[in-house]
């Protein structure tokens, strides 16, 4: 008679991602999916134009899907471990606190960021926001994260 040993099922990866791990790798992919959204919308003539196309309520050009696409990237890749995304959501949320403030003075418009009111602005604002928060108060650590984990004795 073989006997077999029971193993409990090995918890899932995600589930042990730190806060500021899932936040990079969520906001990785809506960039990423905002990125390529906006690549069908424009296509990719008129690179950095002022004919810019709207998607939902935002412009976008070929030049501003690059740059979702580059912040999607950074998000993802710093998603792999809880040091790198750290680093990732503050870097992001400082460089979309710079953007928003270029925007908001009209500074980028070869993005499609017209001024104050521009619907971009607030989005980013928004995300910047949570980025740093994530980034820092609530980017939980990987200590943390293992004690909770951890079977009581």
């Amino acid at each position: 008679m073989t006997a077999t040993a029971r193993t409990a099922p090995a918890a899932s990866t995600v589930r042990r991602w730190s806060p500021a791990q899932k936040f990079a790798a969520v906001f990785g992919a809506v960039y990423l999916a905002v990125g390529v959204a906006g690549f069908v919308l424009t296509g990719f003539g008129d690179f950095a134009g002022h004919d810019h196309h709207t998607l939902v309520i935002f412009a976008v050009n070929p030049l501003h899907n690059v740059v979702h696409l580059v912040l999607a990237l950074g998000w993802l890749v710093g998603a792999a471990r809880h040091r790198t995304a750290r680093m990732a959501n503050l870097a992001m949320g400082v460089l979309l606190g710079l953007v928003t403030v270029l925007g908001a003075v009209g500074g980028l418009g070869m993005l499609g960021m017209s001024g104050l009111a521009d619907p971009d602005n607030f989005l980013h604002l928004a995300t910047a926001t949570l980025a740093l928060y994530f980034g820092s108060l609530a980017a939980g650590s990987p200590a943390e994260r293992d004690s909770a984990e951890a079977p009581a004795l």
